[in-house]
């Protein structure tokens, strides 16, 4: 009776056995006939990827225009600090236009021109560049949620941050009282500059 019993269970052993194999072969099978749907899948989406990074892209290169003219406008700390800005918003160029590249994608954004007169004192110059900071903020915040692939989409998020976190200095230069230096809870990028109408 025990010898029984060990010989039913090596046969349901090795049926089970035969049970996983057959199932891994069916399923390489299905996953070998979804090939090629996949790969068109996922070249559409690094398509529509490359298009929203290029137009993120755009949006960098014209919010780094906006610091030509505001940096000839200011002197000591507040040129400091927008070059500090400046310097990381061209890390932002960079990593986007390797984004590109890591999807096998064209450079093909350009800056926008900038409307108005150059800003010929301090606060102007701030102004000009906190907008082009809000504009750069409400364009990653927008994309992020449309990219499909990891890395522009984690780095659409990162722009987003870093954003926020330059408007705050921003505002600060600005002469914003402390409390008003705080981003909002879901920072937007339509916050205007302190003084005018916020």
């Amino acid at each position: 009776m025990g010898t029984e019993r060990l010989g039913s269970g090596t046969e349901r052993r090795r049926g089970a056995s035969r049970a996983v194999a057959c199932l891994a072969v069916l399923c390489a099978a299905v996953l070998a006939g979804c090939g090629s749907s996949s790969g068109t899948s996922e070249e559409s989406e690094k398509a529509a990827d490359a298009e929203l990074s290029n137009s993120l892209l755009a949006g960098e290169l014209t919010l780094l225009r906006a610091y030509g003219p505001s940096l000839r406008a200011v002197r000591g700390a507040d040129r400091a600090l927008l070059l500090r800005l400046r310097g990381q918003d061209q890390a932002h160029v960079d990593g986007l236009i390797k984004a590109l590249h890591g999807l096998g994608a064209e450079v093909e954004a350009e800056a926008e021109e900038l409307e108005g007169e150059r800003p010929e004192d301090r606060g102007k110059a701030i102004v000009l560049v906190y907008e082009a900071e809000n504009a750069a903020l409400a364009e990653a915040l927008a994309a992020a949620p449309k990219l499909e692939t990891y890395a522009p989409r984690d780095l659409a998020t990162g722009l987003a941050t870093s954003h926020a976190q330059h408007l705050v200095l921003l505002r600060r230069a600005l002469g914003a009282p402390p409390a008003a230096l705080v981003p909002s809870p879901f920072e937007s990028g339509e916050e205007p500059p302190p003084g005018e109408g916020g």
